[in-house]
């Protein structure tokens, strides 16, 4: 999610939302999800999910679909008790925007600076979302060396995690410093680090 301010990117502000507990693709109950945590974080200073940053009431809200995503963001967010918030959504296809309680969508001059504003948003959410993905796949994939790692089981695995803090770490460890891990005897700290090196993987 990002934000913008002055027609001007307020990076400090964006967040990253993992969509939790869906069952295969659902872009209508994700969307749901993303914008009820997100006004979750502004409702109340003692939950958990309370987020200063997002204390302040945006004047609109731009949703990345068409009319299924808008109607399922504004499900979500009539939950809350909102001033009034202006809500769209911008569709890829032919840059059509959807409003609230109109059935056909809007087409915009795509010359116009409202509509450049609007695809400089989306693009920018499109772009930070991406790198995002990027980054939990990358973080999946170091994680998963530990699945052909001989000797390397949960116990141990949980180990080198604690001991270390991140797969990352682990595979940037020396031979030395894996033979100071609790838990894992000398002998496989040192397989370990000849398979990581003979793999090329760190």
């Amino acid at each position: 999610m990002v934000v913008f301010q002055d027609a001007t990117p307020k990076k400090g502000h964006y967040r990253k939302f993992a969509v939790r507990g869906l069952d295969g693709q659902d872009d209508f109950a994700a969307m749901a999800q993303v914008i009820e945590r997100r006004f979750a974080r502004m409702s109340n200073p003692a939950d958990e999910e309370y987020d200063e940053g997002f204390a302040a009431v945006p004047n609109l809200v731009v949703i990345d679909g068409g009319k299924g995503q808008l109607s399922a963001a504004l499900a979500a967010m009539q939950r809350f008790d909102l001033p009034r918030v202006a809500v769209i959504a911008l569709a890829k296809r032919a840059e059509e925007v959807f409003l609230p309680g109109r059935p056909d969508p809007v087409q915009l001059d795509p010359h116009s600076p409202g509509l450049q504003l609007l695809q400089r948003i989306r693009d920018e959410a499109h772009r930070f979302a991406v790198g995002f993905h990027r980054q939990r796949r990358a973080a999946a994939a170091r994680e998963s060396i530990f699945d052909t790692l001989e000797g390397v089981g949960p116990a141990r695995r949980r180990a080198l995690l604690r001991h270390f803090g991140s797969a990352e770490q682990v595979l940037a460890a020396s031979q030395e410093e894996l033979e100071g891990v609790p838990g894992v005897p000398a002998k496989t700290a040192r397989s370990i680090y000849a398979q990581l090196h003979k793999a090329g993987r760190a």
